[in-house]
C-alpha cells in the first residue's frame, strides 16, 4: 500500500490556490477539469516533496461546507484491491462503495474517515461480487 494524497473540498478555487500556494509555498503538480461531474482537481505538494500530495477538491455547484464535510479522504494505491477488499470484508469492514470498477473502492475508518483505496496500474477486469455490489451508507 502506498499513500497517495489527501482530499479536501473547497469552496472558492482561487482563494484557496492563493492560500495554499501563495501562503505556505505549495505548487500545483496536476489539474483534472471534470466537466460532466461539474468539478475540479487540483493536486499541491510542498516542494521537494511531490508524494505527500494535498487534492483540493471544488464542486462548481455551491455547498456549504460543515466542519468534517470539507475533509474529504486519505487515499492509497492498492496492488490488488478485490484482494484487500475481500480481505477488509473478512475482517468485518463494510466496503461503502466497492470496486465496481475494479479500479476503486472506499472504506470508512471507526472514526468515519473516508479512505479511498485506488488499484495500482490499469483496473482489474470486473468480477463478482465486486460489480453488482451497491454502495453502503456514506462514503
Amino acid at each position: 500500500m502506498k499513500y497517495l494524497h489527501t482530499m479536501v473540498r473547497v469552496s472558492d478555487l482561487d482563494e484557496s490556490l492563493d492560500f495554499y500556494c501563495n501562503k505556505l509555498g505549495m505548487r500545483e503538480i496536476q489539474r483534472k477539469v471534470n466537466e460532466k461531474g461539474r468539478f475540479t482537481l487540483v493536486f499541491l505538494a510542498a516542494p521537494g516533496d511531490e508524494d505527500a500530495q494535498i487534492e483540493l477538491t471544488w464542486n462548481w455547484d455551491p455547498e456549504e461546507y460543515g466542519e468534517g464535510r470539507n475533509f474529504g479522504h486519505l487515499a492509497y494505491r492498492v496492488e490488488n484491491i478485490y484482494e484487500l477488499c475481500q480481505s477488509l470484508m473478512d475482517q468485518g469492514v463494510t466496503i461503502n462503495r466497492p470496486p465496481r470498477d475494479g479500479r476503486m473502492a472506499f472504506i470508512r475508518s471507526p472514526d468515519n474517515i473516508s479512505i479511498e483505496l485506488l488499484q495500482a496500474g490499469d483496473p482489474l477486469p470486473l468480477a463478482e461480487p465486486w460489480e453488482s455490489m451497491p454502495n453502503t451508507g456514506k462514503w
